[in-house]
This record gives structure tokens, sequence and C-alpha cells, in this order.
């Protein structure tokens, strides 16, 4: 049976990620290995991606793989990635997400509407994306984590200072992680559309596969306003 090519694509970015031999078993599914070096989760932490009827999931040890293992071999898989039932099968200490995972196919884009704020390009580093962080706060700044981003910085400026800004860090397998930044005060006005679709844009004009991970509600609807599809989630448990 043929499979979705872009879930196919997300599907390999996370199968390297890994860094151990893993893959989404094509019957659905829960997949589980050892990996302490997975970059699925933190170090120590276990990671699950859901990825269609399909997941994988990384442990750092062999005896809390099997524990894994068994704990979400009782839920569905659309619920491997839920931290609520996912606390009902395991020992959960703390977890992170879960985050949407999204992607976009250059055909699918539908760019920001003529006639919205101007975009403008600064480096990566810029010190005017400093001033975006300070404003936004530390929660919102370490989850959009501008300052991992490898391409330009695409930006709204006002009152002085850059309101808005959105890029993207190459991943393995040709991916573009975007992240998205807005100043509390200017948010509601639609910026971070605008700075995405631009982001977006470069990312496609490169030949890579724009990739969209969040948790808000708004974040994800701005994705899906630019043609993203949601094919999962991503959830990292810390376990007792």
């Amino acid at each position: 049976m043929s499979i979705d090519p872009l879930l196919a694509r997300a599907r390999a970015l996370w199968e390297g990620l890994a860094a151990a031999p893993v893959s989404f078993a094509p019957e659905g599914g829960v997949s589980v290995v050892v990996s302490p070096e997975s970059r699925l989760c933190p170090a120590g932490w276990v990671g699950v991606v859901s990825l269609g009827d399909a997941a994988v999931a990384t442990a750092p040890t062999q005896r809390l793989a099997v524990l894994v293992r068994e704990g979400l071999a009782a839920l569905p898989v659309a619920a491997v990635a839920d931290a609520d039932a996912v606390r009902e099968v395991l020992p959960v200490a703390r977890v992170l997400g879960p985050a949407a995972l999204s992607y976009l196919t250059p055909d699918a884009f539908r760019s920001a509407p003529p006639g919205a704020s101007a975009v403008r390009r600064l480096p990566r580093l810029d010190p005017e994306l400093r001033g975006l962080e300070e404003a936004a706060g530390e929660e919102s700044s370490a989850e959009a984590a501008l300052g991992d981003i490898t391409s330009p910085a695409f930006v709204v400026r006002a009152g002085g200072g850059v309101v808005a800004a959105a890029g993207y860090q190459v991943w393995p397998g040709g991916v573009a992680h975007i992240s998205v930044l807005t100043d509390p005060a200017w948010r509601g006005r639609g910026l971070a559309r605008v700075t995405a679709s631009a982001t977006v844009a470069h990312a496609c004009a490169a030949g890579l596969l724009p990739q969209w991970r969040a948790r808000p509600l708004p974040s994800r609807r701005v994705a899906a306003a630019l043609g993203f599809r949601e094919l999962g989630a991503q959830l990292s448990i810390e376990l007792t």
C-alpha cells in the first residue's frame, strides 16, 4: 500500500532523529527502541512521536524501554502522545508537550495576503531579535528558539523595534524547522502569519520541507492558515 509522500518524509526525519534503528510500522502501532542519544527528547527522557497511524518511541535504557513498550501497548496510537493518557499507563514525573507536528508542500502553501505588514530581513543573530525575546518573555522565547535559526530572520518593525520575527533551522533530511515569535503587545494582528509566510517562502525556494511544531492552539491555527497539514504529535516524558 502506498504512503502519503509528505507523511513518509516526516517519518524519515524522526526515524533519523531517534539515533537508533527504528521505523514507523506499516501495520501501525508503536515501535520502541533503546537510544541514549535520541533527539526525540531531552537526555535521559523518553521520546514519543506519532505520525499517522504509527508511532516510534525511544528510551535511554533497556529497563525503561520494556516499561514504555508495555505501557504504551495499552493505548491506541492516537493516544500515545497524549500526556493525560500516558500518565494512566506510565509512572510520569514530568512531560514536555504534546506538540503538534505539521508539514507543508509547496503546492499547498497559502502565503499571507497582499497588503499585509511589510516584512524586512535581518541577519539571524541581529541584536534587535534579542529585544523581541525580552519583550516576549522567557517561556515564549524558549518555545520559539529564534536563537537557533540558521536562515535569515524575517521581521516586522513598529515603534522603533522588532515586534514579530520568524526564521527556520535546517534539520536533517532537508527539513526547515520554523520558529515564530511575536511581542505580546502586538499579538492578534496577523503578524505571526506575515513573518512565517516569508519564512516558508524562503524555505520552499531552497527546496526544504517546512515543519511547524507547536503546542498553543493560536500557533496551530497560523500553521493551518498557511497550508500546513497536522500529521501527528511529539511528547517527551521523564519517568520516575
